[in-house]
Parts: C-alpha cells; sequence; structure tokens
C-alpha cells in the first residue's frame, strides 16, 4: 500500500506520510506559490509540479530526489494565432496545466500534460522540451469547445492504455471524451450516451460538447470506465464506445471527483455535492458515495468526516486511491484532507488547515 501522497494546494506542494498509526506533513516545496498540479513517475521515481505563477504564468518543476530539490525544465507553449482565423474564440495561450499523466512502460521520458485553454503537450524528454498535439488542437471541433470549470475549454483527464500506451482517453471540459488508438496521430471524439442538460434539447446529446468533470479507467479491467460528469455519474462497459447513465445517486449525482477500485471496476467513489449555483455538500456535511454493484446502490459514507455545517467542496484531482485499493484520500477547498484505511469505512483528519487542494495523489 502507498504511504506518501503528494498534495497540490493554492500555497505549496505539501508531502504527507503514514507514520506510526497516523498520517502527517513530511515535507512542503513552493511555499506560498500556486501548485496546480503534481505527478509521480513510477518509471523513474521523479517528481513533477507544475505552479501558476498568475501574471508571471506557468512554470514546470522536476526533483529526481523525492522533492528534497527542484530544478526548473521547459514550459509548454502555444505558437501564434492565425490573425485570419475568426472562427477560433478560444486564445491561444498557456493559462494552466490541468492534467499530467506518464506515458507507459515502454515510454521512458515521455508525459503527457493537458491544459487550459484545450490542448494537449508531450514531452519524450522528461520535460525538457514540450510540442503541442497539432492532430487534435487542429481540428474543427476544438472551436466549439467552451469552458466548464474554467471560463475556457480545458484537458483534465488523460489515461494511458495499460493493454496498449498508444491509446490514450481525454476527458475534455467541455468537448467531452477523445481516443487515440496511435500515439497521437488520430483522434475520435467518444461521449456517445452522455447528455449535457445545459444545451437546448436538440443538442444535448452532442459528444463533442459534452462536461465531464473526471474520467478514470480501472487498471485490471481495463474495458470499464467510470465518469463524473456536470449531469451525473456515467459508466462505459465497452472501452468508451458507449455511456450509460446511474440516473440515481446517495446523495446527489453531482460532484467533480471519481475514483476506481483498481482491480474491481464495480467499486467506484465519489465526493458528492449540490450542482450548479450552490456546489456544497448536500445539507452541510461532507460524506462520500460508494458503489460496489457497478452503480446499482451507494452507501453514504461519513465515518470521520464533519457532519454540521461543513462546506468543503472536493476538485476533480482531489481524490485518490491507492494501487491496492485500499487506501483514499481526499482534500477540499477549505484546506482539509482526510485519509482512509477500509476503502472508506472510516476516515482520518490529516489537517483543516492547509491552503485550497487542488490535487491529491498517492506516491506508488
Amino acid at each position: 500500500m502507498s504511504d506518501r501522497i503528494l498534495v497540490s494546494t493554492r500555497k505549496g506542494l505539501f508531502v504527507v506520510a503514514r507514520g506510526d498509526n497516523e498520517w502527517s506533513i513530511e515535507s512542503t516545496s513552493f511555499l506560498g506559490d500556486n501548485v496546480s498540479l503534481s505527478m509521480h513517475d513510477p518509471r523513474d521515481g521523479a517528481l513533477y509540479a507544475a505552479l501558476d505563477h498568475g501574471h508571471f504564468g506557468v512554470k514546470m518543476h522536476r526533483s529526481d530526489d523525492g522533492g528534497a530539490t527542484w530544478s526548473e525544465i521547459g514550459t509548454p507553449a502555444f505558437p501564434e494565432k492565425p490573425d485570419d482565423d475568426e472562427s477560433d474564440k478560444n486564445p491561444w495561450k498557456m493559462m494552466s496545466v490541468w492534467a499530467l499523466e506518464p506515458g507507459g512502460p515502454g515510454q521512458p521520458g515521455q508525459i503527457w500534460m493537458g491544459t487550459i485553454p484545450g490542448g494537449l503537450f508531450v514531452t519524450h524528454d522528461r520535460g525538457d522540451s514540450w510540442e503541442l498535439v497539432r492532430s487534435l488542437w487542429d481540428r474543427d471541433e476544438r472551436k466549439t469547445w467552451f469552458g466548464g470549470g474554467s471560463d475556457e475549454p480545458g484537458i483534465h483527464s488523460i489515461a494511458v492504455d495499460r493493454r496498449n500506451e498508444q491509446r490514450v482517453v481525454l476527458g475534455i471540459s467541455c468537448g467531452g471524451v477523445w481516443v487515440t488508438e496511435d500515439g497521437g496521430e488520430t483522434w475520435a471524439c467518444r461521449a456517445d450516451g452522455m447528455r449535457a442538460e445545459y444545451l437546448p434539447p436538440d443538442m444535448q446529446g452532442e459528444p463533442n460538447l459534452q462536461d465531464p468533470h473526471c474520467i478514470v479507467q480501472c487498471r485490471d479491467q481495463p474495458e470499464r470506465w467510470w465518469c463524473q460528469h456536470h449531469n451525473g455519474i456515467f459508466v462505459s462497459n465497452d472501452d468508451c464506445a458507449s455511456w450509460q447513465e446511474i440516473e440515481e445517486a446517495n446523495p446527489s449525482v453531482f460532484g467533480f471527483a471519481v475514483s476506481v477500485h483498481p482491480e474491481n471496476a464495480d467499486t467506484a467513489w465519489f465526493v458528492p455535492a449540490i450542482k450548479d449555483e450552490r456546489r456544497i455538500p448536500v445539507d452541510g456535511k461532507v460524506v462520500v458515495g460508494r458503489t460496489r454493484d457497478g452503480g446499482k446502490t451507494f452507501d453514504v459514507l461519513r465515518s470521520g468526516l464533519p457532519q454540521e455545517h461543513a462546506y468543503d467542496i472536493t476538485f476533480r484531482h482531489a481524490l485518490d486511491v491507492d494501487a491496492a485499493g485500499t487506501r483514499l484520500a481526499f482534500g477540499s477547498t477549505t484546506g482539509s484532507l482526510w485519509v482512509t484505511e477500509d476503502q472508506g469505512d472510516s476516515w482520518q483528519t490529516v489537517s483543516e488547515h492547509l491552503p485550497p487542494v487542488y490535487a491529491v495523489r498517492f506516491v506508488g
């Protein structure tokens, strides 16, 4: 089981480690800086951190000693936007790093990056240099994408298929689910069955305009995928060829994050909330929803979580499950961090005073 967690926050990167029967903050990096996302590369042990310096832009850093020291590496950049392309209303400017994912075991040095405004980048040299994947960026469909979690569209979910490392699946807000079978040479939209109630009735099933909040693949049953969507929970049993909606879940179907058990695709976890204008936990109680039967029924897990006047929201990257499927961790916009060692039956509070938590990821 994993015993270290990367916690990316509005004011720094925190490493949380398990000691004698408890979890505590082991170290901090970039204290005071906005760390939008961090990643552990299991192939060589390197850590990566994306910093958003606002007016000064995005900067990328890499550590080869577990976070003791960091080196600045390459920063992706968009090309100049053509002056004569009036059909593209989205900016050609790096605004934020919204996804980081290592390539496959046979692709040393390769990392995928999703950004706002909807750009996909790839590196083959551990982040020293990056290139925009023009095969996706230049598609006409991209020009119709629009903002969901941000004012601009963004790629937030990247999954490299364990069966074929040339197969990569993306979740885009608001742009649906996109799949490549050939390492990014060609792409196809695969969001059939999803529903977008924020669109006019005749457009609600349009695959390219869907708002998946987060998409995850089961490690050992890789044909099974889960999606926390703006309109609810969706599951695919046929490798993203189609999606089916889970119409009922306790206490709600709305949220941002989803994690799936690495061995059992019927088991998945969510952090539910009230949607749209409110975006607070249902009844002011922080809970985790868990299904163990593929979405037919849901347990509401609340032991150890605040159940009165709690208004924490969990962002799409701020829930994670470890490689054994036993430990989970999630953080909130109000700086709380919780860990469970029994699949969510009971939770421990690690901290209630961190900066707003953007992402939580187990190391290993």
